[in-house]
């Protein structure tokens, strides 16, 4: 058989259809009558607000490309034109697919006593309470848009939904079916209307509260139809940032632009009037392959209001609230703890109170010279941040990167700096021409007359409420090696400093690829009959084309390689003589799987690193990043454990295929999932007062490879 090169097209899967199969098995979750059924409206709703920010980013940048004439082909081998062209047809059958599962969510919830009544259900009295609703209301706060004879039209903002209505005029001598007006529907109104009822819920939705009731908007006219709508827009938008002095008026720049980029999508109700579709065609720039018409609602997303109604505990998933992290069990003083050992949390399962504490101590602490920080993307009423403020206005040395180019968290991001600055702080708007995606703290702190550095590093950012439903590790320590690298770390981004060779610690863009690929060409070389050699890996994407072909040729050489890749995976497993030796899976379940883990057995000296990059271009190359080493074999048994159930889940896993599609691992004996595993030992640990190396016992190797093996 002829050998493969490694730039064959067909050993890659396209990065766009990639993410769409990830979107996919969220949706899968979403129609599975094992999912409790409020919790299958979350994953409705997150498939909803998923496909806005793909259409906003990736098949913007697309169209960008189409329109230029640019007909470069990816590494699969598909044109700009030929990705658009199976994305639309993808999406489509993903819509329709949605679509009907809301309806029959719905459905389902009658029979629990929420009702989601269309106007053609209103009783009279249903009828009368929202007539006297809308003009108490909503009337009051709503804009009609002459779109017929205003020029130019007005601009309307992507991701919100409006009312289309077309209008005849009553006069005789301006007769037909030709003005269009549009509404906004207003977005701080909730988007369900709470009908009076007896017992449970009667919903009706705000679109067809405003359709109904907007003729009296338009007097002297006849309202003939009127349905909603909703535009995405462009919204990748570069900012540029080689001049760093004036970054913040570059963000705000690009923030108010993104309001007025072309359109990419349009979204409507099924059975628009065709004078008002051919309108919207024509205004936005759109063809027939751009248009998606549902038959339940537009955005998804509102979903959420229904979730959040209180009761309904059986429709629900159990609560798992965060435990005690097993590694400060028995500590009161976390310096000492972290002094005596390095500590991990394993976010969700165990709390990230420990993060927020260790800030505010170090705020309120007179011993504290200075804290620095990296901030990604934080939460609306950070701890985090007033723990730096508190820092800052207490005259500590406090010094922040605050990467402003977080995409969408911009406005939040200006704001928080801003505010940092105004207590005092040192802020840093990252570095140019990079984004600074790592996660790290360092507390500098005078005891017994020396200078001692603490640590956190993490996989996940720095937010309290992200880390209640995200999947992410994160490491104290006070190791000298790896405390002088983040110490070398904050000094390179903030002054002229140079980098001159790191201890522990792999950073700078360019390195990291280098990195990895020296961990798993050392693989290679280690690799015998006897021990083939073997790699987990767990991460959010993979994608980038050197690691992947590195890790063909691992594959070539008898390497075993496990991935659990969460959402893209542009490399195809299972290639006889490329990729046999390489199985990838894929986990969806109630938490987002976000921590980035690696294990190389390396001839049996194995190493454990986590990381705040996955295997993509733009994290290998284009940000600043930190893979760092686990050492310490308690938590390095720990993490082997966690990666060996992961690839053990028959419960919540799929498996992916080499024609690129997925199939769920077919359930095994014993039950594994993943994450209830994870919470169950967390509940285990918290509830033991046994020596933190006694208290641990990791999973057998054996056990755990026969049980990944099993389908």
């Amino acid at each position: 058989m002829k050998k493969k090169s490694f730039s064959d097209p067909s050993l890659y899967i396209n990065r766009e259809l990639s993410w769409l199969e990830f979107n996919e098995r969220v949706l899968q979750e979403g129609l599975s009558p094992d999912v409790p059924l409020l919790e299958r409206l979350k994953f409705l709703a997150i498939v909803s607000t998923n496909l806005d920010e793909f259409y906003m980013i990736r098949v913007a940048s697309l169209k960008q490309l189409q329109k230029a004439g640019k007909s470069r082909r990816d590494i699969s081998g598909m044109t700009p034109e030929e990705q658009l062209q199976a994305i639309a047809e993808r999406v489509r059958r993903m819509v329709k697919d949605h679509d009907r599962g809301v309806l029959r969510a719905f459905e389902e919830l009658a029979e629990h006593g929420i009702e989601w009544l269309r106007p053609a259900q209103w009783s009279e009295e249903d009828r009368v309470f929202l007539r006297q609703y809308f003009e108490r209301e909503i009337a009051p706060i709503l804009t009609p848009l002459a779109m017929s004879d205003l020029s130019p039209p007005p601009a309307i903002p992507g991701l919100q939904i409006h009312l289309g209505v077309v209008l005849r005029s009553r006069k005789k001598d301006n007769g037909g079916e030709g003005k269009i007006a549009f509404v906004p529907i207003p977005t701080r109104h909730p988007r369900f209307v709470f009908l009076p009822a007896t017992q449970g819920h009667r919903l009706a939705l705000l679109d067809d509260v405003i359709a109904t009731f907007v003729q009296n908007l338009f007097r002297g006219y006849q309202v003939v139809y009127a349905g909603p709508f909703r535009v995405t827009r462009d919204a990748d938008v570069s900012i540029q940032d080689d001049d760093a002095s004036d970054l913040l008026n570059a963000v705000e720049e690009a923030i108010l632009a993104r309001r007025r980029r072309a359109a990419v999508r349009l979204e409507l109700a099924a059975g628009t009037h065709e004078r008002l579709y051919e309108f919207l065609l024509n205004l936005f720039q759109l063809t027939d392959e751009d248009v998606f018409a549902v038959e339940s609602f537009i955005s998804a997303a509102s979903l959420r209001e229904i979730v959040g109604l209180p009761g309904y505990t059986h429709l629900r998933d159990p609560e798992w609230p965060p435990q005690p992290p097993r590694d400060l069990l028995g500590w009161e003083d976390l310096w000492k703890a972290v002094l005596d050992h390095d500590v991990m949390l394993f976010h969700p399962y165990e709390s990230f109170e420990p993060v927020v504490r260790f800030l505010r101590e170090a705020a309120n602490d007179p011993d504290v010279l200075a804290i620095k920080q990296t901030l990604y993307r934080t939460s609306g009423e950070s701890p985090i941040v007033e723990a730096l403020e508190t820092a800052g206005r207490k005259g500590k040395e406090v010094t922040v990167i605050v990467e402003v180019k977080a995409r969408f968290d911009e406005a939040r991001n200006v704001q928080w700096a801003r505010r940092l600055e105004d207590a005092g702080c040192h802020v840093i708007y990252g570095v140019a021409g990079y984004k600074t995606h790592a996660k790290a703290l360092l507390v500098v702190r005078r005891e017994q007359g020396r200078i001692r550095r603490y640590v956190h590093l993490s996989t996940g950012n720095y937010n309290d409420q992200t880390a209640r439903i995200y999947s992410d590790i994160g490491l104290f320590t006070a190791d000298p090696d790896i405390t002088t690298d983040v110490a070398s770390f904050f000094n390179l981004l903030t002054g002229y400093s140079e980098a001159v060779g790191w201890n522990k610690l792999t950073v700078e863009p360019g390195e990291l690829k280098a990195k990895f690929i020296s961990l798993i060409e050392r693989e290679i070389e280690a690799a015998t009959a006897d021990y083939p050699g073997l790699i987990l890996a767990k991460i959010n994407s993979l994608q980038d084309k050197d690691i992947c072909a590195a890790l063909y040729r691992a594959s070539q050489a008898g390497v075993k390689i496990k991935l659990n890749v969460r959402g893209i995976c542009c490399l195809r497993p299972g290639i006889p003589g490329v990729s046999e030796n390489i199985e990838v899976r894929s986990i969806v379940d109630r938490f987002l799987e976000h921590a980035r883990i690696f294990y190389f057995s390396n001839g049996g000296r194995e190493e454990v690193y986590l990381a705040s990059a996955d295997w993509m271009e733009r994290n290998l190359e284009r940000r600043v990043e930190i893979i760092f080493p686990v050492q310490d074999p308690v938590l390095q048994q720990r993490l082997i454990e966690i990666l060996n159930i992961y690839f053990s889940d028959n419960t919540k896993a799929w498996e992916l295929c080499p024609d690129g599609t997925y199939r769920r691992v077919a359930p095994g004996h014993p039950r594994i999932r993943a994450q209830e595993y994870f919470y169950q030992k967390a509940v285990e640990a918290a509830q033991t007062s046994l020596p933190r190396d006694i208290r641990y016992r990791p999973l057998h190797r054996e056990q755990a490879s026969s049980e990944t093996s099993e389908r």
